[in-house]
């Protein structure tokens, strides 16, 4: 189906809005892939706060002209469908989960800003940790020192109650 010029326009506009606030882009080819399959994908995509679309490779040159991912414009050949997100490792991990499940998706290449990725280094990518891993380990790297101190403290007036218990008993055995 044919775009008009506003359409167009509108759809540029679009993309350029969710590349502005991208860390990540991600690229798959999807060849004989049936609607099932990609109504399961979207959804996923979307409970994990990734734009998935599939898009005009031209309309898609046209948005990132200009970005940190202009760098992936020469690689936009074929029936390809993107994924776009603000947390660096969702889109990649998205489309490389489902990929293992689907042989008809095909990783083709990924971008961080300034920085092109093969399929390998999607992959890769994949496999890190998401922003609220990676903020829930440190919390709790940093919650341990002030936890076992207090473990700590609490062990003294624990220790002081244990042994007049145990007087007390031994007087009552008496």
């Amino acid at each position: 189906m044919s775009l008009n010029r506003n359409e167009k326009a509108a759809v540029i506009e679009e993309v350029s809005a969710q590349v502005a606030n991208a860390q990540s882009i991600i690229v798959a080819e999807y060849r004989g892939i049936d609607v099932a399959s990609v109504t399961v994908l979207r959804k996923t995509a979307r409970e994990s706060g990734v734009y998935l679309r599939v898009l005009k490779n031209t309309l898609v040159r046209r948005s990132i002209a200009g970005t940190p991912f202009e760098g992936l414009t020469d690689k936009l050949t074929g029936p390809l469908i993107y994924a776009v997100s603000a947390d660096p490792v969702a889109a990649a991990k998205v489309l490389s989960t489902f990929a293992k499940t689907n042989d008809k998706i095909v990783l083709k290449v990924g971008s961080l800003p300034n920085n092109l990725l093969d399929e390998n280094g999607i992959k890769a990518l994949a496999t890190m940790p998401s922003r609220e891993e990676l903020l829930a380990k440190l919390l709790g790297t940093m919650q341990a020192p002030v936890a076992q101190f207090v473990r700590t403290l609490n062990e003294v007036p624990t220790k002081f109650v244990r042994g007049l218990a145990a007087v007390r008993d031994q007087k009552e055995a008496a």
